[in-house]
């Protein structure tokens, strides 16, 4: 009988197929925190006295995020807060809120629930019935990167924390690289900052942890997640990319992890050399920092003949 790596348990609930390291669920729990622990340390994510945003949709990622920062919250080391975005999809958005809401109360954090609907007059539903759209994740990222900016600077978070794993990680570096979208890939990391103070400091404590593991995490840890994936997820550029990832991660298990280590290590030439140069000024309609009259956020509204309320 195989037992745990660790601590000899014989009631393993992990077999990393990439080290072949078996763990039981008080070890695998340990490994996964201590894993984000180290990220957070090496690239140096927070600073004492911070008060963190955490995106919190209430799916594995963003709880599990929230579950790891509240250890550095109950050291008093820093402060939570979060932000639920909801973005208007019938029969799937509802269970995450009502999730994300139950965890905030259960750790007596300061948490906001902001729609699309409230913000933009529109629904994600709404905007994929539009002809000629761009797609659910064009969107999507605008408009909730414009409400979860605004919402760290009303709640005076001091960084904003998202839930990406590896796998969102590797996906982004190969579609964008795909894409030929060298200004996006100067902003990939495990820490974004901008040159424009209106822009909350981004990081991601979850970026070298797969997300099987995360999924194993929340389950071994008995959190209430929402599973349910978007509808709309496999529609998308991303979908594709990733169903690429996990093709080729069934005979080359570290394809993930070596491409984002791969990046990391390229990531200082490719800003050096291909940063935008570009200065931000203010949006002419919300404010929000753009390199140009309107930012991207405004910019799509008005192609959908709607616009922001402030």
């Amino acid at each position: 009988m195989e037992k745990c790596s660790k601590c000899g348990n014989p009631k393993i609930i992990i077999k990393r197929k990439q080290s072949g390291q078996a763990l039981c669920k008080d070890c695998f729990i340990e490994s996964i925190q201590k894993k984000a622990i180290k990220t957070i340390k090496k690239e140096k994510l927070l600073d004492k006295g911070d008060k963190v945003l955490v995106a919190l949709s209430g799916g594995k990622d963003s709880v599990a995020t929230l579950d790891i920062l509240n250890t550095f919250r109950e050291r008093n080391i820093i402060d939570i807060c979060a932000v639920t975005v909801d973005e208007g999809i019938d029969n799937y958005r509802q269970a995450g809120v009502d999730i994300a809401i139950a965890h905030a109360k259960r750790l007596g954090i300061e948490h906001e629930v902001v729609s699309f609907k409230d913000s933009f007059n529109i629904t994600l539903d709404e905007i994929m019935k539009r002809e000629n759209h761009k797609g659910s994740c064009t969107y999507c990222g605008v408009f909730r990167r414009w409400i979860i900016n605004r919402a760290a600077r009303d709640m005076n978070a001091s960084k904003i924390a998202t839930g990406h794993n590896l796998d969102d990680e590797s996906q982004a570096i190969l579609m964008n690289y795909l894409e030929g979208n060298i200004n996006n890939l100067t902003k990939l990391g495990a820490k974004t900052v901008s040159k424009s103070d209106k822009f909350t400091v981004k990081i991601k404590p979850l970026r070298e942890i797969p997300e099987r593991e995360i999924g194993l995490y929340v389950v071994a840890k008995e959190l209430e997640v929402h599973f349910d994936s978007c509808p709309y997820s496999q529609m998308s550029f991303r979908g594709e990319v990733g169903n690429i990832l996990n093709e080729l991660s069934l005979n080359h298990p570290n394809i993930m992890y070596s491409t984002l280590k791969g990046f990391d290590k390229l990531k200082p030439l490719i800003k050096e050399e291909l940063s935008p140069s570009f200065n931000f000024s203010n949006c002419k309609i919300c404010g929000e920092p753009s390199s140009n009259e309107l930012c991207r956020a405004c910019t799509f509204l008005d192609e959908l003949d709607t616009h922001v309320n402030l």
